[in-house]
């Protein structure tokens, strides 16, 4: 890492700022279920390796005073291995479902803004004489499909392969005072400021093709104005009758379904794996306000789009989060795919995309009541992370299930599916006071996957 790519992007500020509000929090869960306890001497020389190898598990967050420069990491002097990596037993029965619900604890809790963005806890004593392994970390740290490069620091694709080989280097301890911050900081604002003849000699055919075609040159910025004013707007009103109250009351569960299943209904209709994940979710939304005595015709969706380049770094956020509003009423589950086909299309082709870090530049010095505005009036989160197509194992432990849990940050639940080995595992984080009812909802949900899978059936 570079002294400037030590610094935070600003997308990546973006979710450390916000984070003055409780309720935006971006904490990552993701639970690995295992079929045994995994050998604690190869898990802890495991862990030791993946810190010393992976960008953040060494690093915290230091700023410099005044927000002079956007946060950055720095390597930890105080670095303990204790504090990030932990072992607990599970009280009788050893249920999944208590598994969850102590991820979750971990998921509401804030970090230690003085430590690393991370920690890791075995649970064994589970039902089966399994365990699992809930993994935390701060979005800040990385995405969800760079959070998937990491995780092969950690995990093995066979049971018991060869040796290691020597340890890696640890990173070298870093101690800055406020004044180092302060300085650095200049420094790296003057390295900024001095890149920009560089960016602007490679706009130059930008420029010179401004002033060959003003009339073309001209709609194509006011295509870009009107698509960053569209990701920017504040949103005042939920659209979804139901689901009004936001606290920082969370509550984790899980669905599970067939990958190949999911996937052949879309490619039998020309369409993604995406939608139909959302169609699933949107007949589930559907169902669930019918069971309720409500309905709604369409539900506001914040989805990440990733705008990560082969050559990008495993760290940080490489994704832009865009807001459309997905239909719920229509019946027909082949149209209503199509029909979010062609919503999702529109949103990935949004001219503002490009400029993602630069509307996050601006967020970030707004007051946090606009941002949590535009934040608490999503009706839903929803991330799909293609996951890793074969089996893992983990000091000798075969992960058998493989669960992510999204933040709400602001909205009323947020689902995300993991795809691995063959199977969708489907994590869903409801913020309980907009819906108090949460196995109602996972009914639903539930109904909503059998709604677009019994296309499948039908067509075959």
């Amino acid at each position: 890492m570079t002294r400037d790519d030590a610094y935070m992007r600003d997308s990546d500020a973006f979710t450390w700022y916000m984070e003055a509000d409780p309720l935006l929090r971006s904490t990552i869960v993701s639970v690995a279920v295992l079929d045994t306890v995994p050998d604690a001497e190869r898990l802890i020389d495991r862990v030791e390796r993946a810190t010393r190898i992976s960008p953040g598990f060494r690093h915290k967050v230091a700023q410099a005073p005044l927000r002079m420069a956007n946060p950055r990491w720095v390597v930890d002097p105080d670095f303990d291995m204790t504090f990030h990596s932990r072992h607990i037993a599970a009280p009788h029965p050893g249920t999944l479902a208590q598994v969850f619900d102590y991820a979750c604890q971990t998921g509401m809790a804030g970090f230690d803004r003085e430590r690393p963005l991370w920690e890791f806890t075995v649970v064994e004593g589970l039902e089966g004489d399994r365990a699992a392994l809930i993994m935390k970390l701060h979005h800040a740290l990385t995405d969800g499909v760079g959070g998937m490069a990491m995780a092969k620091h950690l995990f093995d694709l066979e049971a018991s392969p060869g040796a290691p080989g020597p340890m890696p280097d640890a990173p070298t301890p870093e101690s800055l005072s406020a004044s180092d911050l302060a300085c650095d900081a200049l420094r790296h604002n003057l390295a900024r400021s001095t890149a920009l003849p560089r960016t602007l000699v490679e706009a130059g055919g930008s420029v010179l093709h401004t002033l060959r075609h003003p009339q073309s040159a001209a709609r194509a910025a006011m295509k870009v104005v009107a698509s960053i004013a569209r990701t920017v707007q504040p949103v005042n009103t939920t659209l979804s009758p139901l689901m009004q109250d936001r606290r920082l009351t969370w509550h984790y569960d899980s669905l599970k379904v067939p990958l190949d299943a999911l996937r052949g209904v879309a490619r039998a209709n020309d369409l993604t794996l995406n939608d139909a994940f959302l169609g699933a979710l949107s007949a589930g939304l559907s169902h669930y306000h019918e069971r309720r005595g409500s309905s709604v015709e369409e539900l506001r969706l914040t989805m990440p789009i990733s705008i990560r380049m082969p050559d990008d770094p495993i760290g940080g956020n490489r994704i832009t989060l865009m807001r459309l509003k997905v239909p719920t009423a229509i019946s027909n589950p082949i149209t209503r795919m199509r029909r979010i086909h062609e919503l999702c299309l529109d949103a990935r082709r949004e001219p503002a995309i490009p400029y993602s870090n630069a509307i996050a530049a601006t967020l970030n010095v707004l007051p946090r009541s606009y941002v949590g505005g535009m934040l608490k009036h999503v009706d839903f989160l929803a991330s799909n992370v293609p996951g890793i197509g074969v089996p893992v194992y983990l000091a000798g432990a075969q992960v058998v299930e493989w669960y992510a849990f999204g933040p709400t940050i602001g909205a009323a639940l947020n689902v995300t599916l993991l795809s691995y080995d063959g199977c969708c595992y489907i994590g869903v984080t409801v913020d309980t006071a907009a819906i108090p009812d949460h196995e109602t909802m996972l009914e639903c949900l539930r109904e909503g996957f059998d709604d677009i899978l019994a296309v499948g059936t039908h067509q075959a």
